[in-house]
Order: C-alpha cells, then sequence, then structure tokens
C-alpha cells in the first residue's frame, strides 16, 4: 500500500505508515549484518552496536553513544535489515528478540506511529497528546478491509472483528489491558465510535423529544461522559484514570446493524470518595459541579464554588491541566440528556453529589466524661439533610445513637467520635457507589431498544495491573482480575493452540512458555486462599487484622512460592505480605481489610435513606438488608432468598463478578490490544525502555509473536478452503467424481507452487503459518484478475462490435448524403434554380418589412402602455401621500385613544374597586337580609300559628255563645212554665 492508496487516509497516514521515500532510504542505509548489532545496558535494557571483535564466548563492541563494551556472545542480539525499520506486523521479523521488538516500538512511536501489530494482536502505546486518527475519514479507509490491507489501527481490530461475526456467526470480545494510565479507556471509546459509525441504523424524521433524547448510537457514545464523569479521576499517572472496569456489549440484528447495547460494570473505588492521595483528585463530577457554569446547580446544592470548603474533595489536587471541567459539565448534562434521564433523576443525581460534599463537612465531638460523641455544630448536616429529603435531627440521632440488635432487641447505642466518622465516611461512600451503579442500570434501560438481537461484540476496558507504594485490598482485588485475565489470554493464545493441534493430529512439540499464572490464581480464591480466609475471618465476631495475617502465614508461607514476606524498605509505608503476580512482587497492608471486607454501614440511618423524599435515595437502599437480617432470612424456611444474597462480603461478590465476566469471554471470539504505558511522566514522545521492556515482558508480547512464528495461527476448514481456493487450479480436482474435502484440499495445495512446509493437514482443517495465507489470497486474488481480464477482454470484443455497426449504418448515411450533394450540384446552374436563388432574399426582405411595421406597431402600443403606467404611477404616489397623512392622523388618533383607555382602565380600576367594596357590602347586606328574612319567616310561622289559636278559640267562643244561647232560651222557656201554672191557681183560688 504506497502513498497513492494512502491518500484516502488523508492527514492521518503519515502518522499511520511510512511514505515511499522513507521506504526507500531505509533500504539503500548501509547495513552490515555480521556486525550491526543489540547489547545490553544495566540503564536502558539494550543500546544499538557495531562488532569490533570476537574472543571465545566474548565480544567487543561500541555502542551508537561511542562506548566500548565487551558481553558474552548469548549477550549479543543481531539486528534486522533495513527494511524491516519500523515494521509494522513483528511477527515477520527475521530475528525476533527482546530489543527488536522494544526498538521498533520505540522508533514507530518517535515516528507518531503508535499502533503495532505482534503476531495475532495489536500493541499500542500511549501518546499522551492528540493525534489525527480518528477521524470520520480514516473510519471510512478502514471499513471491509483485511488486516493486511491498512496499517495496524485500533479500526482495523474492530474492523475484523465485527467482519468475523457477520462471517463466522459468532459473538466476539476486544480486549483492551494493560497498566493503569496506558490508554485503555481511549481505545475502547474509539472502538465504540467505530462500531456507532459503521453499523447505525439509518433514521427518519423524529420529533423535538426524540431528537434531544438521540439515536442508539448517539446514546452508546454518550454514556462514556455520563460514567466517566462519576468513575474516572486523575491519579499520580493519568489525568483521566477509569477507577472502575466495565464491559460493553455492543448486539447487533442479523443484518450486522446496531440492535442494543448494554454495561456491566465493575469494582468501582468507592474509597476515593472520602480519601486521595496528594497528587490525586477525587471523582471529576465534584470538580465539574464547582466550575460555575451551571450557577444554577450551586444555589440548589447549597454550596460554594471553592473546592477547598470541603473536606471530602480537597485532599489531593483541584484542578487539572489538561480537563476543563465548565466543558465537561456540559458534556456530562447532555450526556444525561441524550440518554434520556428526566429533569427529576438529573437534579437527584446532583442533589446527592452535593449532600456527599456537605457529609464530609460534618462535625462532632467527645461528651465531657462519656464515651460519647455529640454533634459540633448542624449546619452541614442540615444541609446534607435537606439534600437528601431527611429531618436533620433524626440524621444526627442516628449517627450518634443507633439502633442495633442485640439478640432478638433493639437496643439504642452510643457512639464515640471515630465511629461517628467511620459512618459518615461509610454511608457517603454507599451512597456514591449505590448511585453509580443506578446510573448503569439506568443507562442500560436507555441502550435497550426491544429490538432482536443476533449477535454481540463486546469491549472489555478494565483497571491495568498496579503496584504503588502503598497497595491495598483494591489493589488485590484489581490485580486478581488481571491475573485471570492474563490466563484467559494465554489459555487462548498459547494452550488452546497447542492443544487444537494435539487434536487435529498435527505433529507439534509442545513449547512451555513459562506464564502458568494458575500458582497465583489459586492462592488467591482457592479454598484456604487468601480471599477464602478473608471471608472465613469476616464471619468470627472477635476476628482482627492480626489474626488475619497469622493465619495468612501459617497456611501458605513457605509452602507457596507466590507467597512471601515483605522486604522491609526504609520511607516506604508498612506491608504484611507480598504477591509474586505476573507483572512483578507487590507487597499489600492489610490494615482494615475486614471492615472492607464486610463493608459494615450504620442501618439506622439506612432505615432513614428507605423513607427519604427524595425518590432516588429511597429507590437506592431499598433492597438493603444489612448483616443481621440476612442471617435470619437465611434461617428461616420461608425467608427470601433476594434478602439473604443481598449481603455479601465484597471479596465473594468481586469473584462472582469476575467468574460471569471470564464466563462472558470464553463464549466470544477474543481480539487482544494490549496498551503501554512509555513513561512515568506523561511526556509526549519520550519512552522509558525499562518501563516498557517490563510490560512487554509481562503482557506476554513477546510469547505471543514467538507461538505464531512457530505455530500455525491461521486454519481453515477443508470445505471453505475448497470453495474459496479451488479458482487457483481447478484441474487439480477431478470433475465429474467424487472426492472428500480433505483428499481435494490436498491436491490442490500439492498442485500449487509454494513452500509444503508451511502448512499441515489435520483431520478437519488445514493449518498454515503466518504469512501463507496471506499469499494464497494474492494468489487468489491474481487469478480473479486474470479472470476478469478474460471477461473484460470479451466485454470489450462485444462493445467493439457494436460500435463497429455504428460505424457501417454511418457509412450508409454518409453515402445517402453524397448522393444528394451530387444531385443538388447538378441542378444548380439550371435557370429556373438561379431564380430562385434570386427571389428567395426578396422573399426574406419582404417579411423583414413586414416584421419591421409589427415592431413598429408593438412599439407604439407599448408607449401607449408606458404613458397609461406612469400616469397610474403618479395617481397612486399622490394616493400615497394621502394615505400617509391620513396615517399619521390616524396614529395621532390611536395615540389620544391610548391615552383616553389609560384613562378609562384606570377609571375602571377605581369602579372595580368601588364594585368589590359595593359587592362586599351586598354581600354584607345580603347576610343581614337572609337573617331578617329568617327571623321574619319564624315570626310568621309563629303569627300563622296564633292566627289559628285565634280561630279555634273564636269557634270555641262562638260554640259556647251558641250553648249559651241555648240554655238562655232553655231558661227562658223554664221561667215561662213556672210561670204558668202560677197564674192558673190564683184564677181557681
Amino acid at each position: 500500500m504506497g502513498d497513492a492508496a494512502m491518500k484516502e487516509f488523508g492527514v492521518a497516514a503519515s502518522y499511520l505508515r511510512k511514505s515511499d521515500r522513507e521506504r526507500l532510504e531505509a533500504q539503500t542505509r548501509p547495513f552490515d549484518m555480521k556486525k550491526e548489532c543489540f547489547v545490553p545496558d544495566p540503564e536502558v535494557e539494550y543500546v544499538k552496536a557495531s562488532i569490533i571483535s570476537r574472543e571465545g564466548d566474548k565480544v567487543t563492541a561500541e555502542t551508537e553513544f561511542g562506548k566500548t563494551v565487551t558481553v558474552k556472545e548469548c549477550d549479543v542480539h543481531p539486528q534486522n535489515p533495513p527494511k524491516f525499520d519500523k515494521i509494522e506486523d513483528m511477527a515477520m521479523f527475521t530475528f525476533l528478540h527482546e530489543p527488536a521488538v522494544l526498538f521498533n516500538l520505540k522508533e514507530r512511536y518517535a515516528a507518531w506511529m503508535i499502533y503495532t501489530y505482534s503476531g495475532l494482536f495489536c500493541v499500542t502505546v500511549n501518546p499522551y497528546k492528540w493525534l489525527p486518527v480518528y477521524n470520520q475519514e480514516v473510519v471510512v479507509a478502514y471499513r471491509g478491509k483485511k488486516r493486511s490491507e491498512a496499517p495496524p489501527h485500533i479500526f482495523s481490530i474492530s474492523d475484523n472483528a465485527y467482519q468475523y461475526m457477520l462471517a463466522d456467526r459468532e459473538n466476539q470480545s476486544i480486549l483492551i489491558t494493560g497498566e493503569s494510565g496506558a490508554g485503555k479507556t481511549v481505545n475502547t471509546k474509539r472502538v465504540i465510535q467505530y462500531f456507532a459509525s459503521i453499523a447505525a441504523v439509518p433514521s427518519g424524521k423524529k420529533d423535538a423529544a426524540a431528537e434531544k433524547k438521540g439515536t442508539l448510537e448517539d446514546q452508546i457514545i454518550q454514556a462514556n461522559p455520563a460514567l466517566e464523569a462519576f468513575g474516572n479521576a486523575k491519579t499520580i499517572r493519568n489525568d483521566n484514570s477509569s477507577r472502575f472496569g466495565k464491559f460493553i456489549r455492543i448486539h447487533f440484528d442479523n443484518r450486522g446493524k446496531l440492535a442494543s447495547a448494554d454495561i456491566e460494570t465493575y469494582l468501582l473505588e468507592k474509597s476515593r470518595v472520602t480519601y486521595q492521595l496528594k497528587a490525586e483528585r477525587d471523582y471529576h463530577i465534584f470538580y465539574q459541579i464547582l466550575s460555575q457554569v451551571k450557577p444554577e446547580l450551586l444555589e440548589m446544592l447549597l454550596i460554594t464554588n471553592n473546592p477547598y470548603d470541603y473536606a471530602f474533595i480537597s485532599q489531593g489536587e483541584t484542578t487539572v491541566a489538561s480537563i476543563n471541567d465548565s466543558e465537561e459539565l456540559l458534556a456530562t448534562d447532555d450526556a444525561f440528556d441524550v440518554l434520556g434521564f428526566t429533569q427529576e433523576e438529573k437534579n437527584s443525581i446532583y442533589k446527592l453529589t452535593g449532600a456527599i460534599m456537605h457529609f464530609g463537612n460534618m462535625k462532632f465531638k467527645q461528651k465531657q466524661r462519656e464515651e460519647q460523641a455529640e454533634a459540633d455544630g448542624t449546619e452541614d448536616a442540615d444541609k446534607a439533610a435537606y439534600l437528601m429529603g431527611l429531618n436533620s435531627a433524626d440524621l444526627i440521632k442516628g449517627l450518634c445513637h443507633p439502633r442495633v440488635k442485640v439478640g432478638n432487641e433493639w437496643v439504642t447505642k452510643g457512639q464515640n467520635v471515630a465511629q461517628v466518622y467511620y459512618a459518615v465516611g461509610a454511608l457517603s461512600k454507599a451512597v456514591y457507589e449505590r448511585m453509580f451503579l443506578w446510573m448503569v442500570v439506568r443507562i442500560n434501560q436507555s441502550l435497550d431498544t426491544k429490538q432482536p438481537r443476533q449477535y454481540f461484540i463486546g469491549v472489555l476496558d478494565i483497571a491495568g495491573f498496579e503496584i504503588f507504594d502503598f497497595n491495598t485490598f483494591e489493589q488485590l482485588c484489581i490485580n486478581f482480575t488481571n491475573e485471570k485475565l492474563q490466563q484467559f489470554f494465554n489459555h487462548h493464545m498459547f494452550v488452546l493452540e497447542q492443544e487444537e493441534y494435539k487434536k487435529e493430529g498435527i505433529e507439534w512439540t509442545f513449547i512451555d512458555f513459562g506464564m502458568d499464572l494458575q500458582a497465583c490464581i489459586d492462592l488467591i480464591e482457592k479454598p484456604m486462599g487468601i480471599m477464602s480466609i478473608l471471608e472465613e475471618e469476616c464471619m468470627f465476631p472477635k476476628a482482627t487484622d492480626t489474626t488475619f495475617k497469622a493465619k495468612l502465614y501459617d497456611n501458605h508461607l513457605g509452602k507457596s512460592s507466590n507467597f512471601q514476606k515483605p522486604r522491609v524498605v526504609k520511607g516506604k509505608p508498612e506491608s504484611h505480605f507480598a504477591l509474586v503476580h505476573y507483572a512483578g512482587t507487590v507487597d499489600y497492608n492489610i490494615n482494615n481489610w475486614l471492615v472492607k471486607n464486610k463493608d459494615p454501614l450504620n442501618e439506622t440511618v439506612v432505615g432513614l435513606y428507605q423513607k427519604s423524599t427524595v425518590k432516588l435515595l429511597a429507590t437506592l437502599f431499598a433492597n438493603y438488608a444489612g448483616a443481621d437480617s440476612a442471617h435470619e432470612s437465611g434461617g428461616k424456611k420461608g425467608g427470601s432468598k433476594k434478602k439473604g444474597s443481598s449481603f455479601q462480603t465484597v471479596s465473594a461478590l468481586h469473584r462472582e463478578n469476575l467468574n460471569k465476566l471470564m464466563t462472558n469471554l470464553r463464549s466470544t471470539h477474543p481480539h487482544f490490544v494490549r496498551c503501554i504505558i512509555p513513561n512515568e511522566t506523561k511526556t509526549p514522545g519520550a519512552m522509558e525502555n525499562p518501563l516498557v521492556m517490563h510490560q512487554l515482558r509481562c503482557n506476554g508480547v513477546l510469547e505471543g509473536i514467538r507461538i505464531c512464528r512457530k505455530g500455525f495461527p491461521n486454519r481453515i476448514l477443508y470445505g471453505d478452503f475448497k470453495q474459496r481456493y479451488r479458482i487457483l487450479n481447478p484441474s487439480a480436482i477431478p470433475e465429474g467424481q467424487f472426492i472428500d474435502n480433505k483428499k481435494a484440499s490436498e491436491k490442490l495445495l500439492g498442485s500449487l507452487d509454494i513452500d509444503h512446509n508451511q502448512y499441515k493437514l489435520g483431520h478437519t482443517k488445514v493449518f498454515f503459518k503466518a504469512g501463507l495465507l496471506g499469499l494464497l489470497e494474492e494468489m487468489r486474488d491474481d487469478r480473479l484478475a486474470l479472470i476478469i481480464t478474460r471477461i473484460q477482454a470479451r466485454s470489450r470484443g462485444v462493445l467493439a462490435r457494436i460500435e463497429f455497426q455504428k460505424i457501417v449504418e454511418r457509412r450508409d448515411a454518409l453515402l445517402v448524403i453524397q448522393w444528394n450533394i451530387r444531385a443538388f450540384m447538378g441542378v444548380k446552374n439550371w435557370p429556373w434554380m438561379k431564380m430562385f436563388f434570386k427571389i428567395k432574399p426578396l422573399l426574406k426582405s419582404a417579411e423583414t418589412e413586414k416584421e419591421m411595421a409589427n415592431m413598429k406597431e408593438e412599439f407604439t402600443k407599448l408607449k401607449e402602455a408606458y404613458a397609461k403606467s406612469e400616469a397610474r404611477r403618479k395617481e397612486l404616489e399622490e394616493k400615497m401621500v394621502s394615505l400617509l397623512q391620513e396615517k399619521n392622523d390616524l396614529q395621532l388618533q390611536v395615540q389620544t385613544e391610548q391615552d383616553n383607555l389609560s384613562d378609562a382602565e384606570e377609571r375602571c380600576e377605581g369602579l372595580i374597586k368601588s364594585k368589590i367594596q359595593l359587592e362586599a357590602k351586598i354581600k354584607e347586606l345580603t347576610e343581614r337580609l337572609e337573617d331578617e328574612e329568617e327571623m321574619n319567616s319564624e315570626l310568621t310561622a309563629k303569627k300563622r300559628k296564633l292566627e289559628d289559636e285565634c280561630s279555634e278559640l273564636k269557634k270555641d267562643i262562638d260554640d259556647l255563645e251558641l250553648t249559651l244561647a241555648k240554655v238562655e232560651k232553655e231558661k227562658h222557656a223554664t221561667e215561662n212554665k213556672v210561670k204558668k201554672p202560677d197564674r192558673g191557681d190564683g184564677c181557681f183560688g
């Protein structure tokens, strides 16, 4: 691939491959293979040298720096010829050894070619600066190209994985590993960028809400800024170090288009929330919030913009030159929007982050003559409680006087200051960790499109091997993870390769590459291993760090070569035991390992969290179960399995997650990317040889190249081989008779002009040495080119015959034209024809005069029309002047009306006020009227009652009067009767 072919890579070309001129210069430089060599150097590992003389097994050489040295013959390594300078695949070296690999990487790095193949995998060196090798132009250039067709690049690894997935219908994984600060996260982002670009689904029109939320590819890319804000921090080696591991699965449909994605995270370094080393920093999100780019956040979280006002986040550095916290906050907030987080969810995340800052400022003091802590001011507790939706008094009480279970009873237990501060730190870390894990779940919900999935490509980005001056429980977990990953790499690259040779019946001498890591892994994870003993000690209430150390020494010191006593180094922190890892010996300090592994929380405060008015906080702790509740539910038959299992030691949970990860990886076809950190000072272009050599040895880079050279890295099933390469010599396989695929492949290979020692025939596959399959592909391309050339020749023949037919037709047409011209020439001098030629111009003149008359007439009409238009224009102008005047009058009138309206409005307001007052008065009078009417109705009722009584009485009186009259009448009658006899007696007498 020369300069012409590299043009499609644009400005990136010079950072990916040497130019033709450079290659030519390298090949023509003076070189003596017998003299040019590498010799060891105590400071820089190896230097280039030229041999002066040989005496026995001693060699005298002059180094490139002019120094003369004498070394053993076995320590002298020959240099490769100039054509191998800055070679892209180090497996192609004539002389494969440590200095050749080191100097090739160094020379490529000096030319900013940071990607190099080494056998079956890719090595990348952190450039510590931006290079223009990741733009869309480069993505397009790598798409669909074989590894051999383009320069080494992470995009090439990604495209190969994608093509293997489609061709083999098998899940793939890309393991990006290396030490902390080597550039794993950046390369992970580039892999995701590549897949999001080449496998994006074309989208139609979207509404505004959907546009804000973003497409699936946007969401996959935007998951990074969101997680980095809460999971990345500045460390000594790396300004943007991932303090958690992640396995991103990108799912594709059966057409190879993006279907969905999900993320699994491992080992968030939650201790960083409350503690950082001097040259380090807390998680980015804290400083992003304080950057003042969103002042409303400071107001909402009740915080200042000074990080030194908050104890948790100001123990180390607070600013990083390479990071703009203001821009990063906007990116984080945008990422939340693209991922579909609601405003309430965003506010809750920010509130809990702010509450953690206030938690770190809470002060406590010892009560006089008591082992009891009390709050030393409540301002910070009030702020934290407000942001968390808690009662401040309940929070302080829960911290200073938590309720604990003793037997079957709950009692209140007093806490001293140290215990309270520990509880504050543990609760802060727990809130942060659970919030981070909730974010991952929430992001996965956004990335789950419910579309059909067929295959996935997993991308692993996990914290690299760590060796610090002070190594503790977190470092053991990280280093154990890297041991397992290195073993997986070795197993895939070395053991499985050689096992397959044996299974296929290929003659093969077993090669021991000295990379067996099982002893160290067993020491950590097997029964009575370090983690097993740690978990056992966590079950005993009286166990301490000292008893844990004693058990470790009893079980492993002197019994395992990987377990050692640490060396005492003056000025370095205390260490309690040392482990021999694949990357070197690490001294570990076991202080607080039992507490870290149990990870206890103040359950009284957790109970408050569960009842918080902030929905997110209550959700984070909804399924929390402490040690007591776990034992209870585990002891009852009907106990919930989920509750019992929710209390797990940190080491057990980590092993469970790690085993799931390894199961996932074993189900895929892996692709390995090894990231190298070039120097400890983050200086672009500088390479420290001892540091790089240490990584090359430990990462298995050299062993990978060696097995690639000695083994058979390429293999194809006989049926596939016959189908693909039969074109090279079709006559080698007889037509019209049955022949099995193995025999056919053997005959085909035997008929080809290739080195027959470069391949082996297995039971089901044919195996090739590195480079041979590429040669077969070239031969196939040449054969196809020949066939296509023949097709082109035949096509050209057909096209030529068609063209010839057209020429014949044109010739016939010319003959007809010639006959007509001859006929014309014959009549040219005919008198009548001459007359015709003379009359013809006159005819034209008459026509011209007629046209002129028509034009004059048209001109006259146009002139009249113009005059009318002018008159109309003047009329309109006058009308416009009058209209303008009218408009001005109307404006004055409007102004007057507006003034009147203002007065009317004022009067209206006054009337409204009067109306309101009158309405109030009417309401009052109405109420009085209602009272009066009510009284009136009562009096009317009474009146009616009295009237009824009167009428009754009148009736009674009438009756009495009648009775009286009757009695009077009877009385008179009686009186009359009495009087009559008296008168008769007198007459007789």
